[in-house]
């Protein structure tokens, strides 16, 4: 009998348990739907700017990204480095909004955005000057580019060679991908010369860094590198003046005298996007380059473009 009428209740129960899981169902769902982000919440409206690049650009696109929260609180931007190639790179294959870059696009990085389906839209953003660095205790003040070429190509490996102590020169670069390896290459290597076809001698100490450059020279009193001037220490650190010929003036680097040119390893500072930009990529890209943008180009010891407006 017991089996029986537990036969006879088997469906009462089933049929109680599926109404008390379909209303439990319902309010959990409503209980979670409750929990999602109210309209407008930045979360889930909110604009993501995806920057990447040059290295050399980082610290500003992050100053920059922070301020812009106080006047766009609604747009994050994500700021990343590992070097202009590492930029355009992204840039090409769409995984980024803006590629940071310390040099312009090659033709051949152009003609691979075009084969995606859009042409890159260059902004320049920022000048910079590019310090040549050595030692502290190096008596070395001012080189000309040519002397630096030989060096850099191995054609002068002895600090005495150029005026300085009977001592090896340790040469230090920023690596291949960098844009600052790629001017630096181009603008002191080769001299300007789009026919010379000079490169880096082999014992070139090659850094992933600004940061791997400064920590490198500051141990060895023998070593000679290059960074953006707003990385620069001069309390442990040496810039070298710097002339383009011997019969011109040697120049160090400043924010005057790289927006006049008169410093010869000045260069544009550059923003790439795919096709001219919309929405809240045209309005970061707006404020960077108002007064106040370029305030923060200014503190960070990099050249702004009101400087030579």
């Amino acid at each position: 009998m017991k089996n029986k009428h537990f036969a006879k209740l088997t469906p009462l129960v089933n049929g109680r348990f599926l109404l008390m899981l379909a209303v439990f169902s319902l309010t959990f769902a409503t209980l979670l739907g409750g929990c999602r982000p109210e309209e407008g919440d930045s979360n889930s409206t909110g604009e993501a700017i995806q920057n990447k690049g040059s290295d050399t650009l980082v610290n500003i696109a992050l100053a920059w990204a922070e301020a812009y929260q106080n006047v766009a609180p609604e747009v994050t931007v994500a700021v990343t480095g590992g070097g202009s190639g590492t930029g355009i790179a992204a840039l090409i294959n769409g995984t980024v909004d803006i590629a940071n870059a310390s040099r312009a696009m090659k033709d051949s990085e152009i003609e691979e955005a075009q084969a995606n389906g859009f042409e890159p839209i260059e902004h320049v953003v920022a000048i910079d000057a590019l310090a040549v660095i050595v030692h502290p205790d190096n008596p070395i003040n001012e080189l000309t580019i040519a002397q630096l070429a030989d060096m850099y190509t191995g054609r002068v490996t002895n600090w005495q060679e150029v005026g300085g102590l009977d001592q090896p020169i340790v040469l230090l670069s920023r690596e291949t991908n960098s844009g600052t390896h790629v001017y630096f290459l181009e603008e002191v290597v080769r001299q300007g010369d789009s026919e010379n076809s000079d490169i880096f001698a082999p014992q070139t100490l090659l850094m992933p860094s600004s940061v791997g450059i400064t920590s490198e020279l500051r141990r060895n009193p023998n070593a000679i590198g290059y960074d953006g001037l707003g990385y620069v220490d001069p309390e442990h650190e040496k810039i070298v003046a710097v002339a383009r010929t011997a019969e011109e003036p040697f120049v160090l680097p400043t924010v005057a005298t790289a927006s006049s040119g008169e410093y010869p390893l000045s260069r544009n500072l550059f923003m790439y996007t795919a096709g001219e930009p919309q929405g809240a990529i045209a309005d970061y890209l707006a404020w960077i380059m108002s007064d106040t943008g370029q305030e923060i180009v200014t503190q960070l010891g990099f050249v702004p473009l009101t400087a030579v407006e």
